[in-house]
């Protein structure tokens, strides 16, 4: 299957200049079969600047890296393209690394991922290219809160395999904070159905400063919920159920302890199963 890989300007069109001192100026578009990989000695990005990924097929399981600071991530794409905005917005600058994109060398790869890697048991929430808007990239987090509109408290950062919880505000710390809300609810969208019979919560402990939940609800898209009940654990919490087929998980219903700190957050939230 064809896979693109296109860089590209604030107004959309693609850029261009030499990958190396000794060649010519290309313009940066690449393609591959199944398996596509950019490399550049001299680039900086800009803002407004987007990377935009194609796909000959849709409905495809991909391997994506689109910089040396995020992670591989295993991820669903469920159209034909997908365009990742450079996060320059002064805003979203505190919840990643400070090197994320300002190196002049730049690699980036994207490739088909093997049925083994698509169907072995795994966390089905993990994405650590989710962006705040939906991209038509799977899982996507969202919620219906987020402390102060501020990057470092967004619900992406729920899913972005960063563990560090011992902390809270600026990267490596970002987590999702409801601001106070008590009907704060984080939704994690896979974007096709999947089976899941286990989560894992890791809940911010910057004790005293933070709180903690002692009993949140999750809901599933078929319909069915489960209470959990949670406690003060700066490690993962592990609660396994009955294997269900659903397109979307949701935490809510978040019961607050009664400590003083009004400040509960997440650092993570993993959810396992099976792609189907």
């Amino acid at each position: 299957m064809k896979i693109t890989i296109e860089l590209l300007d604030a107004q959309g069109q693609v850029k261009s200049g030499a990958i190396s001192s000794d060649q010519d100026p290309i313009d940066y578009r690449q393609s591959g079969e199944n398996l596509v990989a950019f490399g550049t000695k001299a680039m900086t990005w800009e803002a407004g600047d987007q990377i935009k990924v194609t796909t000959e097929k849709p409905q495809q399981y991909l391997w994506v890296q689109l910089d040396e600071t995020l992670a591989p991530s295993l991820v669903y794409l469920a159209g034909t393209q997908w365009t990742y905005q450079m996060p320059f917005a002064e805003k979203l600058i505190p919840s990643q690394l400070d090197t994320s994109f300002h190196s002049t060398r730049h690699y980036l790869a994207v490739r088909l991922a093997q049925p083994f890697e698509v169907n072995r048991y795994q966390n089905l929430a993990l994405n650590t290219h989710d962006q705040y808007h939906e991209t038509g990239l799977y899982p996507h987090a969202k919620a219906n809160v987020e402390t102060r509109g501020e990057s470092v408290f967004f619900a992406k950062n729920a899913i972005d395999g960063k563990l560090a919880n011992l902390a809270h505000g600026s990267y490596p710390f970002q987590s999702w904070g409801i601001n106070q809300q008590a009907d704060a609810a984080l939704t994690v969208e896979f974007g096709r159905t999947v089976a899941v019979d286990r989560v894992d919560l890791l809940f911010r402990g910057d004790y005293p400063h933070d709180s903690y939940w002692t009993q949140v609800t999750l809901a599933f898209s078929d319909g069915s919920t489960l209470k959990l009940d949670t406690a003060k654990d700066l490690n993962l919490q592990t609660f396994k159920f009955a294997s269900r087929q659903v397109q979307w998980v949701q935490l809510k219903d978040l019961q607050k302890a009664g400590d003083d700190s009004p400040f509960p957050a997440l650092t993570q939230i993993e959810v396992y199963g099976y792609n189907l």
